[in-house]
């Protein structure tokens, strides 16, 4: 097996902004701008950060005991699946992403039209 040497290591940096795409060179068409992708991430991370805080409170107060990761990634998938399938979950991430959707207006269940 051969060494790599730092020649070879081409260095990276990590950014906040998101990764420009280019279309040409996917074989899917962008769909969604890059500015909008970047909201819906970070209120899907905020989604996630609140989600696993709230737990952690709960295991510190007693109200709920964990047996393993494989529980833990198994209640906060369930949890995270509650709030997604409601209006409210949604709206918020309507709202995240700068839409103001009446909640009654929320479609639960999209039709998704593959072609």
């Amino acid at each position: 097996m051969s060494e790599i040497s730092t020649e070879q290591v081409t260095p990276f940096e990590f950014h906040n902004a998101p990764a420009i795409s280019d279309a040409s060179a996917n074989p899917f068409k962008l769909v969604v701008d890059p500015v909008m992708r970047v909201k819906l991430r970070k209120a899907l991370f905020e989604l996630i950060e609140n989600h696993d805080s709230q737990l952690a409170e709960y295991v510190a107060n007693g109200q709920l005991s964990l047996d393993s990761y494989k529980e833990y990634i198994e209640i906060f998938a369930r949890s995270l699946h509650d709030s997604m399938g409601t209006a409210e979950g949604v709206n918020y991430l309507l709202e995240s992403c700068g839409f103001r959707v009446n909640p009654e207006e929320i479609n639960l269940h999209p039709e998704t039209r593959w072609k």
